[in-house]
């Protein structure tokens, strides 16, 4: 009884995609993967989230040991690691960025078709406007969505906004995670 294929009825099979990939990439509880998402997705309820995250088997978080987890150096609020995560779909694949800061937790995520530079500027844009407060620093890796290969002399627009926005644009080491 019930269907071959389980899914959402209210929500689309993006935003589901997109759902569980937020919840594999940042490993948040419920509660802060319901409040980060509701943003991009204001029909999201916890229990349609919470029902999703259980038919992907990801409603349960690993358990990991706090004394084996490795803590950052602590920063002042305002440090946000940004990355991109490939999201597939039924109708194909969507890219999912996302800025977490490192000492409040906020988490701001948008999804693009393409991972471009111009879609990676249009959302440090929208992170910027969307932060409650400055923003000092930005991580990234050093795909080209964010930096310039060696040998181009012209400002990426990504760092030509992190100047105009007075942030400092950190690269992560190259092969690091």
């Amino acid at each position: 009884m019930g269907p071959k294929n389980t899914r959402s009825t209210s929500l689309s099979s993006e935003e589901e995609a997109a759902c569980g990939a937020f919840r594999k990439h940042t490993l948040l509880p419920l509660g802060d993967c319901l409040y980060a998402l509701q943003d991009s997705i204001p029909h999201l309820t916890r229990s349609s989230l919470h029902r999703l995250l259980q038919r992907h088997n990801i409603s349960r978080l690993p358990d990991v040991k706090a004394e084996l987890k490795k803590k950052f150096k602590a920063y002042p609020i305002g440090y946000f690691h940004i990355d991109i995560a490939e999201v597939r779909t039924e109708d194909g694949k969507l890219y999912m960025f996302v800025a977490i800061d490192r000492t409040s937790k906020f988490v701001f995520v948008e999804l693009y078709e393409k991972a471009g530079k111009m879609n990676a500027a249009k959302f440090l844009r929208h992170l910027i406007e969307a932060c409650p407060y400055k923003i000092h620093t930005v991580l990234t890796d050093n795909g080209i969505q964010f930096t310039e290969r060696k040998g181009n002399l012209r400002a990426h627009i990504f760092d030509r906004i992190c100047l105009e926005n007075e942030i400092e644009h950190r690269l992560t080491k190259v092969n690091h995670p």
